[in-house]
């Protein structure tokens, strides 16, 4: 009977001791995670995205002529043709 009225009594003993050892890990590991206070101060990073009204400048290259471009197209056509007749093939 004594070893019962030890356990009922240090239970709830225990169970605060668990609480406060959780809740201090909880706050050491945000204060890991804080610059030493003899750090130097970094400068803040500009945000990745560009500005919405920036545009990119002009090209200076001149663009493909339509009957250059003409000739790619039926170039890039011919090598996916002849691409999907090897696939035939191969099955």
């Amino acid at each position: 009977m004594l070893a019962l009225w030890d356990l009922q009594k240090t239970l709830p003993i225990r169970g605060a001791l668990l609480i406060a050892a959780l809740a201090l890990g909880g706050c050491s590991s945000q204060l890991a995670d804080m610059t030493p206070a003899d750090a130097q101060a970094h400068p803040k990073e500009p945000g990745s995205y560009l500005p919405v009204h920036d545009l990119p400048p002009d090209r200076d290259q001149a663009i493909i002529p339509p009957d250059q471009r003409a000739k790619i197209e039926a170039e890039l056509a011919a090598a996916r043709d002849r691409q999907a007749v090897a696939a035939k093939d191969a099955k």
